[in-house]
């Protein structure tokens, strides 16, 4: 069983058994291990966690890019139905795990649940692949799908994904094509490691300040361009023109505060920004949405805020720091 200290009451008390499940099939001492094993524990890790694909839900997996380099992709839609919107989707896994498997049911389910046509994006990986692979594979899938879509693209990523889809709506804020609307959900942006939620939550299960450290390394080959905003967005020192962004973020997760700076940053900028704290959750709790309600209920928060955020709309009313809930 995981050791619990402070988090014991912290913690959604239904959260445990899926982290205690995690650690069991994911465990804590996998860095250690080579790269290939700690993918193939980490895959397996994801495949015991999916949830299935709704009905009506079809898939397709494509190819975007020039003819010498190509980015796989997956494109989630409706059976009979014209989607209204797509949304991009960039998958977590710290920049160095997951692919289109690792969070094929979460991209399915969104598709579901907002009727959007959605498009994963199999971007390269480090260490074999350090910056900004990663990162020019974002902006070739959101190129490609911007160009052929009728109607508003969205910008949606979770941790390593949540940072590229920032990186890229910093990216193409003043082109011929922006997003619609942005959702991070607890993204990874680079803020200063030495204050807020890297210290209060440095040891939080599942995610902690040293595991986002080692992350950074191995996608930068040990040294972090943090200057450089398509690597952590939030050293851009002009938040201008970037389209509208909501950004989900857990209680118990190092990367909280980047949440509400990020969205600070927005508003000074006069854009729109808005940032909600989900209480008693931990950092990829999205992968729980079947096993805890409290993780379900943000699940579902998510997906309505893309579907506001296509319209136009607000995507959670009162978005702000939420206190610690029993």
């Amino acid at each position: 069983m995981t050791s619990r200290g402070r988090y014991e009451c912290l913690i959604d008390a239904g959260l445990w058994p899926f982290i205690d499940r995690t650690y069991a099939l994911f465990p804590a001492a996998a860095e250690g291990f080579p790269i290939e094993w700690q993918r193939a524990a980490y895959d397996a890790m994801c495949q015991a966690f999916h949830a299935g694909r709704p009905p009506g839900v079809r898939i397709s997996d494509l190819r975007f890019g020039a003819a010498r380099r190509t980015v796989p992709a997956r494109r989630y839609s409706i059976g009979g139905t014209e989607s209204n919107a797509v949304v991009v989707y960039y998958h977590g896994g710290g920049f160095v795990f997951g692919g289109l498997d690792s969070h094929d049911d979460i991209c399915a389910e969104l598709c579901a649940t907002t009727g959007f046509d959605v498009v994963s994006a199999d971007y390269r990986l480090a260490p074999e692949d350090p910056h900004p692979a990663a990162f020019e594979d974002a902006l070739v899938v959101f190129d490609a799908v911007a160009a052929t879509s009728r109607g508003p693209v969205l910008l949606c990523g979770e941790s390593a994904g949540g940072n590229l889809a920032a990186a890229v709506a910093h990216a193409v804020r003043f082109g011929n094509r922006r997003p619609a609307g942005v959702m991070l959900v607890y993204p990874t942006l680079g803020s200063d490691r030495m204050a807020g939620s890297f210290v209060e939550h440095a040891h939080a299960p599942l995610l902690s300040a040293s595991d986002v450290d080692r992350y950074d390394n191995l996608r930068s080959g040990d040294a972090p361009p943090f200057g450089d905003p398509s690597f952590a967005p939030l050293c851009d020192q002009d938040f201008a023109g970037l389209p509208p962004t909501a950004i989900i973020t857990a209680e118990c997760d190092p990367l909280s505060s980047e949440g509400q700076i990020y969205r600070d940053r927005l508003l000074a900028a006069g854009g729109r920004g808005w940032w909600r704290e989900e209480p008693r959750l931990v950092h990829g709790f999205l992968r729980a949405r079947a096993m805890v309600p409290r993780a379900a209920e943000a699940f579902s928060r998510i997906a309505s805020g893309l579907t506001a955020l296509a319209r136009g709309e607000e995507p959670f009313a009162g978005a702000r720091r939420c206190p610690t809930a029993a």
